[in-house]
């Protein structure tokens, strides 16, 4: 019986995760898995920084005591983001520079004592053709297909 309990258990459990790890991104932009709850990293039509947080569903939830940071751009002369909460997000007080892959650096911190967490990735705006998203949100596993000889 016992057995049968932990069996169960384990199932749910594993369904539960795979719930989680396929949520997708509600504005249709890049996940951050690495912190809890889960964000939203997304560029707006006038060039700023989002950032949504998520509840397991992938359901939008307002910022409680979250702060975010972002250094981007030429890495000789780098553009330093900060952000400020406005309803259920943490928006930009600068927008994105130009350029194009520009590399990232997404800092967020959940509490005012907690360890930021640290995010790294290349801002490429240019749609992905399979998926439809932008680049830096891309869901695709095209990357990896491209590299293999």
């Amino acid at each position: 019986m016992k057995t049968k309990i932990a069996f169960i258990a384990a199932i749910v459990a594993s369904l539960s995760f795979a719930q989680a790890a396929e949520i997708k991104a509600p504005n249709k932009g890049r996940i951050i898995d690495s912190v809890e709850p889960r964000a939203e990293f997304v560029i707006t039509q006038d060039k700023k920084i989002e950032i949504r947080f998520l509840d397991d569903t992938g359901k939008v939830i307002a910022p409680a005591a979250q702060t975010a940071s972002v250094i981007m751009g030429d890495r000789a002369a780098p553009t330093k983001i900060s952000f400020t909460k406005d309803g259920d997000k943490l928006v930009s007080d600068k927008a994105v520079p130009e350029g194009e892959k520009l590399p990232v650096v997404l800092q967020i911190k959940t509490t005012v004592d907690a360890k930021a967490v640290t995010e790294k990735f290349n801002l490429d705006t240019a749609h992905c053709p399979p998926c439809g998203l932008a680049e830096y949100a891309c869901i695709c596993d095209h990357a990896k297909e491209e590299k293999k000889p």
